[in-house]
């Protein structure tokens, strides 16, 4: 019987949950959900000067935002450093690890005679197998791995293939530093141990890190995880991801009005693909992802894309779902403080009523939001620059008849103040476009809404007419 899968997603708390970050967790997700496995999260804190709590709650809130649910309790790495002491005393025990006394200045020297002679190798092991008794009385030594000096060190990568290293280019890593505190190396490979994990799936800037990984695995004698590096995102031209790229925590997305679920389905697509399907369900996910269709090239980030996707879940999704995601967005939109002042039975019924021809063009949240405004302005209505344009005397005047004919309409629906509205213009013959616009700026604001009829129906009766007498000139 084969083991369970076991993958881990492993960020270091240093600032927010970046993009390459969250789509390492969904993949590692994925992964595990698509076998009946488990995803572990451990917070890699070692690094205590820059590993912050505030850092911490962005990255699980950032999960928990995109659907990625972890199973178990959250490791933290900095409380398992006794365990990662313990193993280090191990290997020293076992003559697999030794103690370097090598002073600053000289590791200096070493690094710096080695680039002169181009050699990848760095530290040169004089105290490999050197008498401790020789060292300097009052100084800490690290721990250093006893690390193969011939043959190669392969890794077997589900993504890159074989990647093979000459170990004597590698070399002897420090496994505790002179403080008694573990190297992120040390601890990577036990905490993985440790939890079981049996697939390390992490971006291709590690794979250096698999290298120095398996020379621990291989020195405690434990079987190494298969191991998955995944090419790092790039912009769309091909350079290194930057913020004007897209390279924003995921608190950044959610404050742009993206929502979780086209995230995850544009994540999924950047490196790897299923033939040419580009919408996938969570449930599609699962079940067809699969590390070998990783490709090994760089993923371009495309924000045109995601947002084209994101309108496409805005149209796909049920108005319910998603008045209260227009809610939970307010607070990352100007108008936000406004509209949540405004927020009563009636104007929730008005917005889930004006749900159908608000999302057909909004590509984000915000862009819902913002077209949405109109059925929370006060009166009179502030007028955009180009839609004051419109409301010359001679249309605020038609406005002003047009007011009457709607007063008698009864009952109040799309489909008789359009035929309302039809009758007024042939009585004057008028094209529908020479009423429907002045109409549109009268009670919106602005050149552009949802159908003109569906505004007139969502707002009802006396608002409507209200707002028509606020630009109208009712003196002929």
């Amino acid at each position: 019987m084969t083991a369970p899968i076991v993958t881990r997603f492993a960020p270091s708390p240093t600032g927010f949950l970046h993009i390459g970050g969250a789509r390492t967790a969904l993949f590692n997700w994925l992964y595990a959900r698509g076998r009946g496995g488990k995803m572990l999260l451990r917070i890699e804190d070692t690094d205590r000067e820059r590993s912050t709590e505030p850092a911490i709650g962005a990255i699980l809130d950032g999960l928990k935002w995109l659907g990625i649910e972890w199973d178990g309790e959250t490791v933290y790495q900095f409380a398992r450093a006794p365990r990662h002491r313990e193993v280090a005393e191990q290997l020293l025990a076992a003559g697999k690890a030794y103690r370097c006394y090598a002073t600053a200045e000289e590791l200096t020297q070493m690094r710096e005679q080695a680039r002169a002679e181009g050699r990848a190798k760095l530290y040169d092991g004089r105290w490999r197998d050197r008498d401790p008794s020789e060292a300097p009385a009052s100084m800490k030594p690290t721990i250093r791995l006893k690390a193969p000096l011939t043959g190669e060190t392969v890794i077997e990568d589900q993504v890159q293939g074989r990647v093979v290293w000459q170990n004597e280019n590698l070399d002897d890593l420090v496994l505790l530093r002179s403080d008694g505190n573990p190297t992120y190396m040390l601890a990577v490979v036990v905490d993985d141990h440790d939890m079981g994990v049996t697939h390390v799936i992490r971006g291709d800037d590690h794979l250096i890190n698999a290298a120095r990984q398996k020379q621990i695995y291989d020195a405690l004698g434990w079987d190494t995880p298969s191991m998955s590096h995944i090419p790092l995102i790039h912009g769309p031209d091909g350079s290194k991801l930057s913020k004007r790229h897209g390279a924003l925590g995921v608190d950044a997305y959610r404050a742009r009005g993206y929502l979780p679920a086209a995230v995850r389905n544009y994540l999924v697509r950047l490196g790897w693909s299923h033939g040419d399907q580009e919408i996938f369900s969570t449930q599609e996910m699962i079940e067809l992802f699969d590390l070998p269709a990783i490709g090994r090239s760089a993923a371009r980030f495309d924000f045109a894309k995601l947002e084209n996707l994101n309108g496409h879940y805005i149209r796909s999704s049920d108005d319910e779902t998603l008045a209260a995601a227009f809610e939970d967005v307010l607070d990352y939109s100007p108008a936000g403080d406004a509209i949540k002042a405004k927020l009563t039975p009636t104007t929730r019924a008005q917005l889930l009523l004006a749900m159908p021809g608000l999302k057909e063009r909004a590509k984000t949240l915000l862009e819902l939001v913002d077209s949405a405004g109109y059925l929370f302005a006060d009166r009179p209505l502030a007028l955009e620059p180009k839609a004051a344009a419109i409301l010359t005397p001679e249309t605020r005047q038609l406005l002003g008849r047009l007011k009457e004919a709607l007063a008698a309409v009864e009952p109040w629906t799309a489909e008789a103040t359009e035929a309302a509205v039809r009758t007024f213009a042939e009585q004057r013959e008028l094209k529908l476009g020479a009423i429907a616009q002045p109409l549109r700026v009268a009670l919106t604001g602005r050149t552009t809404s949802p159908g003109i009829f569906d505004v007139l129906a969502v707002i009802g009766r006396s608002e409507c007419l209200e707002r028509l007498a606020d630009q109208a000139q009712l003196k002929v």
